[in-house]
């Protein structure tokens, strides 16, 4: 069992309230990828269980059981952050996938995680060497198909166009193209970006 795994079952052990409908934990992030192939990059402070936005008060329970520094985050190496909503760079709708396996042994939480196509969209925004690494350990294990990619990262142009990330296109494009061209040894597309996009 990966330390994610044994954050989630420990999470959903120290959870107080009614049974019924599960609250759903949508994983983005390394931790996606980790979660859907054998890719493990261990880092020297554990890792960061990214989960989509939720309500406010299940935020604050979540980051005060499995937040950074907390009991359960030293013990697993991993702690868990909430990503606002608007900051992720995604295509609309993004694809999440049921963590079957894992959801079998959870009483009040289910996990969602994003597609490994559509978190390889999402690290072209900062790309810094972790994203990096990690884009390229996915294409190395021949999990990201190029025109898939293409398709995905395009939608995410399109479904982030009014947003002020819009303002850096033209460096998403050229981690883009930078992906490719190293990884993916295929032709590098040309865009027609706007004038405003650097």
């Amino acid at each position: 069992m990966s330390p994610v795994e044994a954050l989630f079952l420990d999470l959903d052990r120290a959870w107080k309230g009614p049974e019924g409908d599960r609250i759903t934990l949508r994983v983005i992030g390394s931790v996606a990828l980790m979660l859907q192939s054998d890719y493990a990059r261990a880092t020297k402070d554990g890792d960061v269980l990214e989960i989509a936005a939720l309500s406010e008060e299940v935020q604050r329970r979540l980051q005060k059981l499995g937040g950074e520094g907390t009991p359960l985050a030293i013990r697993h190496r991993v702690y868990l952050d909430i990503v606002r909503s608007g900051i992720p760079f995604l295509p609309k709708p993004a694809i999440y996938h049921p963590a079957d396996d894992l959801n079998a042994k959870l009483k009040y939480f289910y996990v969602e995680i994003l597609d490994i196509v559509d978190v390889v969209v999402s690290k072209l925004k900062r790309f810094k060497a972790n994203d990096v690494a990690d884009i390229e350990a996915m294409a190395s294990r021949g999990l990201v198909d190029p025109k898939r990619l293409l398709e995905r990262f395009r939608l995410a142009l399109d479904a982030n166009s009014m947003s002020a990330m819009s303002d850096d296109y033209g460096r998403f494009v050229a981690n883009f193209r930078q992906v490719q061209r190293d990884f993916l040894f295929v032709d590098e597309t040309e865009f027609d970006l706007p004038d405003w996009a650097d």
